[in-house]
């Protein structure tokens, strides 16, 4: 009987910490957090101690630091949560340049941000980047996602949109 309870103790401390949240939650999370401040939330503490080698979760949570600012009325605040998630989100790619994801997030910020933050720099590159990778994927819901997102957005024309279908 002892052991079973110490078995079951084991289990219990292994779940609590093990580690990075799935990749599934995080993306779930983050598409809820742009109109619900308590998914934002907890994104934001869920990705807390995301270390600096998870480029992905830490762009996750740039991106959900960035759309806090939604929440908040202080300007200074907003101003505050923005740029502290802008900086997350540059360090990120600039560590994987490569990575689709923290490109589509990149893009799905600047495309969303208001034009007087002036957060606009990769726009163009990243939707480039984003139209030439997108079919390669081979993570199917990623790839739903972004060519979702991609058809919705008024920075691409209709002949970019088109080559999506």
């Amino acid at each position: 009987m002892r052991n079973i309870i110490a078995l079951l103790l084991l289990l219990c401390n292994a779940s609590c910490f093990a580690g990075s949240p799935s990749l599934s939650e995080v993306r779930t999370l983050y598409e809820k957090a742009a109109t619900e401040e308590a998914s934002c939330v907890k994104l934001i503490e869920l990705l807390a101690s995301c270390g600096e080698k998870e480029y992905l979760l830490c762009g996750y949570k740039a991106g959900a630091t960035m759309m806090m600012a939604n929440y908040v009325t202080n300007p200074f605040s907003k101003l505050s949560y923005f740029n502290t998630g802008k900086d997350m989100l540059e360090k990120a790619i600039t560590s994987d340049d490569k990575n689709v994801e923290l490109r589509f997030l990149r893009f799905g910020v600047q495309s969303n941000a208001p034009s007087f933050l002036g957060y606009i720099d990769h726009l163009e590159t990243d939707k480039k980047f984003l139209l030439e990778t997108v079919q390669t994927l081979t993570d199917l819901d990623l790839k739903k996602n972004i060519i979702s997102f991609l058809k919705k957005s008024d920075r691409l024309n209709a002949l970019e949109k088109q080559k999506l279908e």
